[in-house]
């Protein structure tokens, strides 16, 4: 099966973050995994948890073994779970990580991990595609993994055969896998950067599928034209994560909260929803969905209504000039929106909202940069407005907002002005820690009320993962996260394994 990517997959040791999350999650493989229906078993059969909550005793499955057939046993386990503590400042946007207090081998098949303090996303971040997968000790160097390994053999059902660097990717199925096989024999992992080559490659029947949510892989003219062709099959997932924009709140201009307010009312994100996402996506009230935990609280939705943005700005002292303009104190309105440039999509819903803002006397310039700079971008917190696509289920809510505490993330800088940035920090921080579940919603409630009402983010919709394969294969679904591909599933009509 041939699938399609913008991008490499580059180095995927699954202790690290430069490689594709998609091909990590196919050679390496949890202790527990994230469902529809909560985490569920994995390379461990069974777990307890101890009543102070800190301790986590897990029975681990028998007769596994890493494809270069070392075992996976505890100790395994446990020289994995050292080489994630022993790079801590690597996961620092992972509380949980500095949470171990210390792993421990119990017996060959018994694995303790033990906590400093109860913190009760600890299954759930066990489940993530990374960092906490097991890779075999045979591909440590010098003990550990930060500085890189010496091969890529997981307990997967996948083995990476051939990788040819920015050109593709060869996986194979691992023949003594414990669980069930994969239908296919092989995945080629095709790298193509624009999205004219892989329409050509998918007309021409060399690709497969094509598999992505924000728009890097199938801008959603392209998805909407091959829905409308009929010749191939697509797909839309439930919501997986929010799309928004960040208002920077310690920038001339969105520094003041009448401002931020303002531009709640003025983006029409109804239109966005219409006019560039063509009806995919559904519109966003709030930050995170109400359908995620913790995260039905009844916030007031801020609909459109220039004429109200109007009256804000008019009411914080921004006078519209005789050019149509608004100023104060001398100084014009004028924002910058940065997107990554290899994002179409991103553009055009700039190009939306800036249409919104002319109508209220704000001059709004779009920027595109290159993904790293972008994304370099977010730790100076040079930006009034960026772009921001919270990570999903199942990482939100809870690793979500950690990471809000962490100065090389854009929502940290663009939080970094409000009055209580330092009240905000402190309540994550003992949110995660607080075991009891009244508790942790009052907690939840009061932090996403205080972020909703300083205007921080634009929530503009909810946004899904899409697929389109050709119809001879069959099995496409969706993972418990957005970069996660089932290609296990798969298969061709008349395979006939």
């Amino acid at each position: 099966m041939s699938y399609a990517s913008t991008k490499d997959i580059r180095n995927i040791n699954p202790h690290l973050y430069s490689g594709e999350m998609a091909a990590q999650n196919m050679v390496f493989e949890p202790l527990v995994i994230n469902t529809t229906e909560g985490v569920k078993p994995w390379l461990a059969e069974s777990w307890e948890i101890s009543p102070d909550g800190k301790e986590y005793t897990f029975h681990l499955r028998k007769g596994v073994h890493f494809t270069d057939g070392a075992p996976f046993n505890a100790e395994a386990v446990k020289l994995n779970m050292d080489a994630i503590v022993a790079n801590k400042p690597r996961h620092a946007w992972l509380d949980m990580v500095n949470l171990i207090d210390r792993n421990e081998v119990i017996d060959e098949h018994t694995f303790k991990l033990v906590m400093k303090h109860p913190y009760y996303p600890t299954l759930v971040e066990l489940g993530l595609v990374r960092p906490f997968r097991f890779i075999s000790p045979n591909c440590f160097v010098n003990g550990q993994t930060k500085d890189g390994v010496s091969g890529y053999a997981g307990t997967g059902p996948w083995v990476l055969t051939e990788h040819k660097d920015k050109q593709y990717a060869l996986f194979t199925t691992n023949k003594n896998y414990w669980g069930t096989m994969p239908k296919l024999d092989t995945v080629r992992w095709r790298v193509m950067p624009d999205h004219q080559t892989i329409m050509l490659a998918l007309q021409k029947g060399e690709i497969d599928l094509l598999f992505g949510s924000d728009g890097d892989m199938l801008n959603l003219d392209a998805f909407n034209a091959l829905q409308k062709e009929g010749k191939y099959v697509t797909a839309i997932s439930a919501p997986v994560a929010s799309r928004a924009i960040l208002l920077n709140a310690h920038q001339p201009v969105t520094e003041e909260k009448a401002v931020r307010e303002a531009l709640q009312y003025a983006v029409n994100k109804q239109a966005i929803a219409e006019g560039v996402l063509n009806g995919t996506e559904s519109v966003a009230d709030t930050l995170i969905s109400p359908t995620v935990h913790y995260c039905d609280l009844g916030l007031p939705a801020r609909h459109y209504d220039p004429a109200k943005a109007a009256e804000l700005l008019d009411a914080a002292g921004w006078k519209t000039g005789e050019d149509g303009w608004r100023y104060k104190d001398g100084k014009k309105a004028v924002v910058r929106l940065y997107y990554n440039s290899q994002n179409a999509q991103e553009r055009t819903i700039g190009e939306y909202m800036q249409s919104d803002l002319k109508k209220i006397g704000i001059e709004m310039k779009i920027i595109g940069e290159e993904k790293q700079a972008f994304l370099d971008r977010q730790k100076t917190g040079d930006f009034e407005l960026q772009y921001s696509l919270s990570w999903g289920t199942p990482y939100d809510p809870q690793s979500y907002l950690s990471s809000w505490r962490i100065p090389a993330h854009g929502d940290y800088q663009a939080q970094v002005g409000l009055e209580r940035k330092e009240w905000l920090d402190k309540a994550i921080t003992e949110l995660m820690i607080e075991p009891t579940e009244d508790a942790r919603k009052k907690m939840y409630r009061d932090i996403l009320t205080y972020i909703h009402d300083e205007g921080v983010y634009i929530p503009l919709t909810y946004s899904r993962t899409k697929a389109v394969h050709s119809k001879a294969l069959q099995g496409v679904g969706f993972g418990a996260s957005q970069y996660e591909i089932p290609f296990e599933t798969m298969y061709f009509q008349n395979s006939t394994r």
